[in-house]
């Protein structure tokens, strides 16, 4: 009898596990999905039904049977990149070489083989090199061939939700990307070696997450994860559509390190951090709004650090160019006394590249700014960008950090606020789906925090960037 009962138990699952490509087809979308920078997300099962193709020549790579009526399928697609660098006065003039001009690509090809609705396995390679670069190759520049991402997921309903189990190497993004990011910006992005649990109901979606990053090295298949840091996590949000509304995140994130350093305190560090998100759009407003807490030990110091910040714009949809008027204002705490055995200095956990824009040479630790900008519409396909930023620190106290936390200036030396000022501009280039392209101009005037305490010479930047994806 018991044989009998664990038969007809794996009757429903089997079903799902080997239904069809028409029963599928009833519940997934007849038009492209949208394309991603993780690429896992997008479901072109659709085109299994041969009435369904527009003639792109891209849809050949897709939806690919390889049973009869397609109830297994393949689906691949391609990154390509090129992108060019020159920078004047790196690090203000501290760092070696000082000026530089590089190239750099990529490829990141992939693969992602389904069964029924339920199975789902995804691979995708990085080849990634510098051409020109003065200074030491390594990550995030160079990584020439390994596997960024590979995985596998099971799919199952739960009454009206749906939920997948997801474990192996995977790329992971939440919210605006302030503490859990891909670093897609950089030429190598950032993976994990993870095990994530995902139930979606409605608006509803919650992740949960547990992993290590996966440390990228310059040589053919030597990526490895950390080992001396992890986070683990459960982040839920309730999406405002492609429509108009506001949409609400909820999460904690909890970080591990085990050598980490600040100017106010260093060592094992378990941090944790509880934050919330409003994001949306009405009336030509949009607005992303977060506020985050930190509280955790470092070398049995405790852990008192917060952010907030902000993203506000209006766009005249009916003025020509099409004008989005913009203003981000964000402030991370720093460290107030570094002998009172509390470390105030926020850390953004693993942010992502290009946080304030093309050229991002201080990171949100110990950080005040406001940037404002200027977005037009300058035909279907090209768009300009105009931006300043503006840069102060918190805490007179503590110093000046890089996007990985490493702190570049220290606080005690100056009784200065001011760290600079920034201005940029960016023409984009987007063709349909497939083709984009870049080119930006930087600089960064130092202020006089950055004078008291060593070399103040103003950064010049341009970059350009051309990418193929399908």
């Amino acid at each position: 009898m018991r044989r009998w009962r664990g038969a007809l138990a794996a009757v429903p699952l089997t079903a799902l596990l080997l239904q069809s490509a028409p029963a599928l087809s009833e519940t997934l979308a007849k038009t492209p999905p949208p394309l991603t920078n993780t690429r896992y997300d997008e479901d072109y099962r659709y085109l299994l039904d041969p009435a369904a193709g527009s003639g792109a020549f891209w849809e050949r790579f897709k939806a690919i049977p390889l049973t009869p009526g397609g109830t297994v399928s393949l689906s691949t697609g391609l990154e390509a990149r090129l992108r060019g660098e020159a920078v004047r006065n790196s690090g203000w003039g501290q760092d070696q070489p000082r000026n530089d001009a590089y190239g750099l690509w990529r490829l990141l090809p992939y693969a992602d083989l389904r069964a029924g609705s339920a199975l789902r396995v995804f691979g995708q390679l990085i080849m990634a090199g510098s051409a020109g670069k003065l200074g030491p190759e390594g990550a995030p520049d160079v990584d020439r061939t390994d596997l960024l991402q590979g995985f596998a997921d099971l799919s199952v309903p739960l009454g009206d939700a749906q939920g997948t189990l997801r474990a192996g190497r995977q790329m992971l993004a939440y919210g605006s990307e302030r503490l859990i990011s891909l670093r897609y910006g950089a030429n190598v992005p950032r993976a994990f070696d993870a095990v994530t649990g995902i139930v979606q109901s409605g608006p509803w979606r919650v992740d949960g997450f547990l992993g290590r990053p996966v440390r990228a090295a310059p040589d053919l298949f030597d990526d490895r994860r950390d080992g001396g840091r992890s986070a683990w996590g459960l982040y839920a949000t309730h999406g405002a559509g492609s429509g108009w509304g506001t949409g609400l995140d909820a999460y904690y994130i909890g970080y591990g390190n085990r050598a980490a350093s600040f100017e106010g305190g260093q060592g094992r560090e378990e941090r944790h951090t509880l934050g919330t998100r409003l994001f949306g759009k009405a009336d030509g407003w949009d607005w992303n709004w977060e506020a985050m807490l930190q509280t955790g030990r470092i070398d049995g110091e405790t852990i008192a650090a917060w952010s907030v910040a902000s993203d506000t714009g209006h766009r005249w949809e009916s003025v020509p160019l099409r004008p989005r008027l913009g203003l981000k204002a964000n402030i991370a705490s720093g460290d107030r006394d570094p002998g009172d055995g509390r470390l105030g200095t926020f850390n953004p956990l693993f942010p992502r590249a290009k946080y304030f824009g093309e050229l991002t040479p201080v990171g949100p630790l110990n950080l005040m700014n406001l940037h404002p900008s200027v977005d037009l519409a300058l035909s279907d396909e090209f768009s300009l960008s105009a931006s300043a930023i503006a840069y102060w620190r918190m805490s007179l106290e503590d110093g000046v950090y890089d996007l990985s936390g490493n702190r570049l200036r220290p606080g005690a030396e100056s009784r200065s606020r001011h760290i600079g000022t920034q201005g940029e501009l960016v023409l984009s280039y987007a063709a349909g789906r497939t083709v984009e392209g870049l080119l930006s101009y930087s600089l960064f005037r130092p202020g006089s925090f950055l004078q008291d305490t060593g070399p103040a010479k103003t950064i010049h930047f341009v970059g350009m960037e051309a990418v193929f994806k399908f």
